[in-house]
């Protein structure tokens, strides 16, 4: 199953990349030179365990890349690529020490769930993917904090999972995939999920990376397909990210973390709180012309 899952993977990363190159052709797109470093960045300290789509996140808000409708898609391909050469790594180096049923379930549990929620997102009002984006971040800070007060299930030693949980584990991943196209990565509740099970944190990397990457390329084919993203952020995020998840991998593969972690967690609760805000005031202002217009009808 492992080797169908890293054949299953090319196939996804060739697909991809064709419909990228297509699309960034057609519309004449260049990498967009700040979401360059940002990709370097996210996905360097990705690779070694802090996550990316929450930094992104925050960072499209704050520097107003992106409009709030558009961050969640954007995220989503340009973060793809990226995660796609961690998942090969991953599983080349930890796949094989882990249950084939759970990972393959999971890995395309994801995948579809990736499928089914990218139109979601891509019809879904305003404030409503500002909200869930708000509280995908309140949830990245909470797993920040957890992690540094070792408040984190410290797992256990399975390599595999019973039928039953075997099971839940595959229907949860489905809904991270759905989740993953509102900007809520998929890395904290499955590594949580998993090690509550009981599962080796260590492995849960190979299950959480191919969930991930099979999740990314099938929602952003979608996503370059229906249009509503920012293809030079998109580009930037991808050039930029590779190399960084090589360097992290292969040439530092760990550091100090918790510090930055702590910044993270300050910075992704400022973003979650101001996301928070233009949902309200979005939801408010959507009431209020409704209103008029029911006013002006009767």
């Amino acid at each position: 199953m492992l080797i169908a899952l890293l054949v299953a993977l090319g196939l996804a990363v060739l697909a991809y990349a064709v419909a990228l190159t297509r699309a960034a052709i057609a519309q004449r797109a260049r990498p967009d030179l700040e979401a360059l470093g940002l990709g370097a960045v996210v996905n360097f300290f990705d690779t070694l365990g802090i996550g990316s789509f929450a930094p992104t996140a925050a960072w499209f808000k704050f520097r107003k890349m992106v409009p709030d409708r558009l961050i969640p898609p954007t995220m989503v391909a340009g973060l793809t690529p990226p995660v796609m050469v961690e998942s090969i790594i991953f599983l080349i180096l930890l796949g094989v020490f882990v249950d084939p049923v759970l990972l393959f379930g999971c890995a395309i549990a994801t995948m579809l769930g990736g499928l089914v929620g990218a139109p979601l997102v891509a019809r879904a009002r305003v404030w409503i993917v500002q909200a869930v984006v708000a509280i995908g971040l309140v949830l990245a800070a909470i797993a920040y904090a957890m992690t540094n007060l070792h408040l984190f299930p410290g797992g256990g030693t399975a390599t595999g999972l019973p039928i039953s949980l075997t099971l839940v584990s595959i229907v949860a991943s489905f809904g991270f995939g759905i989740l993953a196209n509102f900007g809520v990565g998929n890395y904290a509740p499955t590594l949580v999920m998993l090690s509550l099970m009981g599962m080796d944190p260590r492995l849960c990397f190979p299950i959480m990376a191919a969930g991930g990457s099979l999740m990314g390329a099938g929602a952003s084919l979608r996503h370059v397909a229906i249009g509503q993203i920012d293809l030079r952020i998109v580009l930037g995020l991808a050039i930029g990210g590779i190399p960084a998840v090589l360097v992290a991998a292969f040439v530092v593969k760990s550091m100090p973390l918790e510090i930055l972690r702590w910044l993270v967690f300050v910075v992704v609760l400022y973003a979650a709180a101001i996301m928070f805000r233009a949902a309200l005031v979005g939801r408010r202002d959507r009431k209020a012309v409704a209103a008029t217009a029911e006013v002006a009808i009767s």
